[in-house]
């Protein structure tokens, strides 16, 4: 690792530290020649996710876009920015496990609204109006009727009761 200071790239460990969230490790190094310290970051390299929109068009995952559309659904309701930062890594998580780097946006869109169901059911339904593009009041009171089926059989995470 090269000094920030004066280049030299013989440096010493004197601290490691992993983040709170085990994501990365936090080194403080000492440089060899100049003895000044300087801050590193070490992270697992992951694979860029490509999304495959609905017009076949592809883009790279973008994790603050993603947060930024659970933002907005849940703007005025009682979801803390730390449940909402947890929904967005889970979905992160999910998506890097996924065997192919290239994700369907409906894929990304029905992992969202599966974890807004089960954070909160009004973010939910915002997010679905949205994603699911109510043509319609028939098609928003179809899904509320979904929902509401789901909360009655004790089922929030979109699957079928068997």
């Amino acid at each position: 690792m090269k000094c920030a200071y004066c280049g030299c790239t013989q440096s010493r460990v004197v601290d490691s530290r992993q983040n709170e969230d085990g994501t990365s490790i936090r080194r403080r190094r000492e440089c060899e020649r100049c003895g000044r310290r300087f801050t590193t970051y070490e992270r697992i390299e992951l694979v860029p996710l490509m999304i495959i929109k609905k017009d076949q068009t592809r883009e790279a995952f973008d994790v603050e876009k993603l947060r930024s559309g659970i933002v907005k659904s849940c703007e005025k309701r009682p979801v803390s920015l730390g449940e909402i930062d947890e929904l967005v890594q889970e979905i992160e998580r999910r998506l890097n496990n996924q065997p192919d780097a290239e994700i369907t946006s409906k894929m990304v869109g029905e992992l969202v609204m599966e974890g807004l169901k089960k954070l909160d059911e009004v973010a939910y339904v915002r997010f679905a109006s949205v994603y699911r593009q109510f043509r319609d009041i028939q098609s928003f009171r179809d899904e509320l009727n979904k929902l509401l089926t789901d909360i009655d059989t004790g089922n929030t995470d979109g699957e079928a009761v068997r």
